[in-house]
């Protein structure tokens, strides 16, 4: 299916996605019919919590990556800044971790599942904007470096409520099960949303004559960006509160066996 994506103007592409349909329609059909011995349990993804976290990963880890491939080819083509360069005006990427990571434990704590990641997702999008200006208009390092500090600020906000709630709302004995499920729902949102993001600025830059088209190219870019974050916002508002209301469906199924 990757393949496919990526030669979308080739004879070749047709029949690898043809052939992508297939294998997944199979996939499918044999995992159902596995149930939990299936590499990936189809089950879960029917807890309106787990389907909710799993997406709001997906859209996470996709939008992370596809961001890390925009930018530095925006910098680099649009920008003419040498690939030296370029990595010097990343940093605030990496910065945003290391200032971040250690309040989203408490701040979840506090505020709640939901609020956390929704809000996390929207300050991502907020700032994933002004990169719609710089493309139209000029760089200016300083927006620039503010831009990626709060966005990666925002993007790590997302990651860790929503992988607490998806543990939370399975049961002990289905945690491995879940974790791969998780882990594949992440390494598959990264490629997607890069390629997608990829082959429609490429797209867009192989219609540009002039430097007018190769802005309005990767403005277009940055616009498709900003919709994905806006999904993950989306998805990020259906996850629960609190964990205790993402534990709240096993707990119960939990209460009926000890009935029965």
């Amino acid at each position: 299916m990757l393949y496919g994506s990526d030669h979308l103007g080739e004879r070749i592409a047709l029949t690898t996605l043809l052939i992508s349909i297939v294998l997944l329609a199979l996939f499918f059909r044999m995992a159902i019919r596995k149930g939990d011995k299936a590499l990936i349990d189809l089950q879960l993804f029917k807890r309106k919590t787990f389907s909710a976290s799993a997406t709001t990963q997906f859209m996470s880890n996709g939008i992370s990556f596809a961001g890390q491939m925009l930018i530095p080819i925006y910098l680099i083509r649009a920008c003419g800044q040498s690939p030296s360069a370029t990595g010097w005006l990343l940093p605030p990427l990496g910065v945003r971790m290391i200032c971040s990571y250690p309040w989203i434990g408490a701040l979840t704590q506090r505020f709640g599942i939901r609020k956390v990641s929704a809000g996390g997702a929207f300050l991502a999008f907020a700032t994933t904007l002004p990169f719609i200006w710089l493309a139209s208009h000029r760089l200016v390092p300083t927006v620039l470096a503010c831009a990626l500090f709060v966005r990666g600020i925002g993007l790590s906000a997302v990651g860790i409520p929503s992988i607490s709630a998806a543990y939370a709302s399975v049961r002990k004995q289905d945690l491995p099960m879940a974790t791969t499920s998780l882990n594949i729902v992440q390494r598959l949102g990264g490629p997607d949303l890069t390629i997608l993001c990829a082959a429609f600025l490429g797209w867009r830059l192989g219609m540009a004559q002039s430097s007018a088209g190769l802005s309005g190219a990767f403005t277009a870019a940055f616009v498709l960006l900003c919709g994905l974050h806006a999904l993950l916002f989306a998805a990020a508002l259906r996850l629960p509160f609190s964990i205790d209301k993402a534990m709240e469906q096993p707990v119960t199924l939990r209460r009926q066996s000890c009935n029965q």
